[in-house]
């Protein structure tokens, strides 16, 4: 089990930094077609920083499939509904290949504030 501090780190980097092991890119033993990463807990989730404007400007998108069913979102509103670890569970997610191991590895990931 690795655990990352997130206190005054990025919060790319500190989601690229838990994909990559998630995926097993750390280990000699990689292969991309199993699961092969460990479970990556993240801790002090709530001091993430976020670089620049985007607090405002990052907008979070989701669409339900109905006309007029696309909800949009900035980062201000998901973490005041959410969390800052919603913030980094979904950037994390959309650093893991887009395949059926996608679940079985973000499982693997615990945020803690």
């Amino acid at each position: 089990m690795i655990t990352i501090d997130a206190q005054d780190k990025t919060l790319g980097r500190v989601a690229s930094e838990a994909a990559k092991v998630l995926i097993g890119k750390h280990k000699a033993t990689f292969v991309k077609n199993a699961v092969v990463g460990e479970e990556v807990t993240i801790i002090n989730a709530s001091k993430v920083r976020i670089s620049g404007d985007k607090a405002r400007a990052k907008t979070y998108v989701r669409y339900s499939g109905y006309p007029g069913g696309q909800k949009i979102e900035t980062y201000a509103m998901l973490t005041a509904r959410r969390g800052e670890a919603e913030a980094i569970r979904r950037a994390v997610l959309g650093m893991l290949p887009k395949n059926k191991l996608q679940t079985k590895r973000i499982k693997l990931l615990t945020i803690k504030k």
